[in-house]
């Protein structure tokens, strides 16, 4: 049964304008390729009647799902992370007393190249460490990428090199107060593919769908994550045979229209603007986009 609340209206932004990711509250301790900070004013106004669940199949940097647990915008999340490192994050994150030794691990940790390297060159020996060795990389490594052949920044920000996106205080906080919403998240480690199948029957659960993967023949996303294969026609299958809501995000292409349109899904595009205030543009698509026009 879905219950109608009032929205928080912090950070709220008329849907007609393009949405700055400046103006939208910051909680994921990732930088992370892809990231779904613009879309927060969006998802408000997406789940105005409070879902029993939000399941997001592909958590990445886990904006939307840490914002819609923070403002109670469903009764639960469920946040699915098929890569291990990813996952080790959230898990620690999650997990009683482990959150508290990652923040201090991340504060006492003095960065140079050569710690840095160290540290790295270390095979973790738990879920914590490997957390730690993936905040690490994250924050040191060109634009956050954990894919294979990515490499710690040279420069940086006013020549700070590895240390320009360190912020070890920052990082603690937010680790923190993530840490105090763990008896609204739950995290799976698997595939969310799976996790879709599984739910598909239920009409309480929303679906959020972002997948770290390109369609219609686009290859960045080997590039920029470690699972970059996904079978689109099947997750656009499944998108429009679940029971609950659902939203996706693509990038724009006409390959994506068309699997929308063939598996009776609306789309829209919309406006937005990066770190670096440039204007970009992504798709939309779900059964019912009315809220978002």
């Amino acid at each position: 049964m879905l219950k109608s609340v009032s929205q928080p209206t912090l950070f709220d932004a008329c849907l007609d304008h393009v949405v700055n990711v400046a103006s939208v509250r910051q909680l994921s301790p990732f930088r992370y390729p892809g990231g779904k900070t613009w879309l927060i004013p969006r998802i408000r106004h997406w789940l105005k009647n409070t879902p029993r669940e939000l399941i997001e199949p592909f958590t990445g940097g886990g904006i939307v799902s840490l914002t819609v647990a923070a403002e109670r915008l469903a009764d639960h999340v469920t946040m699915i992370e098929l890569d291990d490192q990813v996952a080790a994050v959230w898990k620690t994150i999650f997990t009683d007393n482990q959150a508290e030794w990652l923040a201090d691990r991340i504060v006492s940790f003095d960065l140079t190249l050569e710690s840095l390297q160290k540290e790295l060159s270390i095979v973790p020996s738990s879920t914590r460490e490997k957390a730690f060795q993936t905040i690490l990389k994250n924050r040191t490594y060109h634009g956050g990428i954990l894919a294979p052949g990515s490499a710690p920044i040279k420069y940086g920000e006013n020549g700070k090199g590895i240390r320009s996106r360190w912020y070890a205080q920052t990082l603690k906080q937010r680790i923190q107060a993530i840490a105090q919403l763990r008896d609204r998240i739950s995290v799976v480690e698997g595939d969310g593919l799976e996790v879709i199948r599984q739910n598909a029957h239920r009409s309480d659960v929303a679906f959020f769908i972002d997948p770290p993967y390109t369609a219609a023949g686009k290859k960045a996303g080997r590039r920029l994550y470690t699972h970059s294969e996904i079978d689109h026609e099947e997750l656009f299958h499944m998108a429009g045979s679940v029971a609950g809501d659902v939203l996706m995000t693509y990038d724009d292409a006409e390959g994506v229209r068309k699997l929308a349109r063939k598996h009776g899904l609306k789309t829209k595009l919309v406006a937005m603007k990066n770190t670096h205030h440039a204007e970009m543009t992504e798709l939309l698509i779900g059964r019912n986009l009315d809220w978002a026009m």
